[in-house]
């Protein structure tokens, strides 16, 4: 009987967070493959330990087969920033470390170490610990690019500090065999620290399995008119000002625009409704639990996709919101440069325009898609088409065992 196969997932957010490291390590599990997961105690996004959870309770437990370790890191924090932000990202490092090395000198080999980066990219050295003591290859997924991420998210602009940290994430690339991006465009930023082209493969993000074969649900009356709809998070970073200026012009229009969500623009939004007479074309309608939003995206005509283009490296992440969208068969509607922006281009599921250009944003909606609704609800289909062929989880799941498999032989 073949042996299983051992992966340590090294990652400071794991179950019950949701993020796609959890298919990736309970994927693993279900395919045969020993998981080990070396994550953080629970507290994103609340900033706060989740109920059960914390510095003496479940700090090693079993999910789904899966072991799971859990290093000591603090809060982040109600807000996120500043201070407390980086004690959280930097006590995850520091603690895991000290796992990493307990694995090192105690556990069985590994056969593989999958880093699954999101901010902070920090979190990758445990991983390069016990990758260097006992040799075992490291498949880091980069879904955030650093240090870039610290001047957007963070605000920081001192030129040493980034600089430093350009020299750490060198360092840590170089470590590792290969590099994982969740968008092609991400190649870019990467090569521009190094030669690291035999090192990258490309490797995007995927829908959550209720996307796949959705249950639907019963759902609020939806106004009626042409449905525009965004889900998710209502934040800064999805450029709601242009989008709010947009909707000012389309407001004489048929267009309903439904807003599912909460965020840190909520407010903000209300009060442009507000002072702008758009109560009857604009509707928020709050936070809905994941399993109700496939029953909002079969009641809607086209979804909104928006994201700011602040700072270069936004243009070079793809959010998973994309993939959502298009798992849906409902056309997208975008704002928005990069990487996302050439994805729909390439799928031919919807039509953007560049993250600022509000005026054409609109000149596209009531000239082309108001006129034109049968041809444009077909890039819906497209998309479909498209998300079925490569952004499946099964389809993701079995493109990395072939990464980890191709390079073990």
């Amino acid at each position: 009987m073949e042996k299983k196969k051992r992966i340590l997932l090294v990652t400071q957010y794991f179950y019950p967070e949701n993020f796609k490291s959890n298919d990736i390590a309970f994927e693993l599990q279900k395919r045969g493959y020993q998981v080990d997961a070396l994550v953080g105690i629970p507290n994103y996004p609340e900033g706060e330990y989740y109920k059960g959870y914390g510095i003496f309770k479940k700090r090693i437990e079993t999910i789904n087969g899966v072991r799971v370790y859990r290093a000591f890191q603090t809060p982040r924090g109600r807000k996120a920033t500043g201070l407390g932000l980086s004690i959280n990202y930097l006590t995850y490092a520091f603690f895991a470390s000290i796992w990493a090395l307990f694995f090192a000198i105690l556990k069985k080999r590994y056969d593989a170490i999958i880093v699954h980066q999101t901010s902070p990219i920090t979190q990758a050295y445990p991983a390069l610990l016990i990758s260097k003591i006992r040799k075992i290859p490291i498949y880091m997924w980069v879904l955030d690019i650093w240090p870039d991420a610290m001047t957007s998210g963070g605000g920081i602009k001192n030129k040493r500090i980034l600089s430093f940290m350009n020299n750490r994430v060198k360092g840590i690339y170089n470590s590792c065999h290969k590099i994982l991006i969740s968008s092609k465009r991400m190649s870019d930023s990467i090569l521009s620290k190094g030669d690291f082209k035999d090192k990258i493969i490309y490797f995007p993000n995927w829908a959550e399995k209720i996307f796949e074969n959705p249950t639907y649900k019963e759902i609020p009356e939806l106004p009626t008119g042409y449905r525009i709809m965004i889900a998710g998070n209502l934040g800064k970073s999805q450029n709601f000002e242009t989008i709010m200026k947009a909707i000012s012009l389309l407001k004489e229009t048929e267009i309903k625009w439904i807003l599912i969500g909460d965020g840190s623009q909520k407010k903000w939004i209300e009060e442009y409704i507000e002072e702008n007479n758009l109560k009857n074309c604009v509707f928020l309608l709050g936070k809905f639990p994941i399993e109700f939003i496939p029953s909002f995206y079969s009641k809607t005509d086209a979804l909104l996709f928006s994201l700011k283009n602040t700072f270069p490296h936004l243009k070079m992440v793809v959010p998973s919101r994309l993939q959502t969208y298009m798992s849906s068969g409902k056309p997208i509607l975008a704002m928005i440069d990069g990487g996302a922006a050439e994805l729909i281009q390439e799928s031919d599921c919807g039509l953007s325009v560049n993250a600022a250009d509000y005026e054409g944003f609109a000149r596209l909606i009531k000239y082309y898609v108001l006129k034109n609704k049968e041809e444009f609800a077909q890039k819906g289909e497209n998309g479909k088409k498209y998300f079925d062929k490569y952004f499946r989880l099964d389809v993701c799941i079995n493109n990395l065992i072939s990464i980890i498999e191709d390079e073990r032989k």
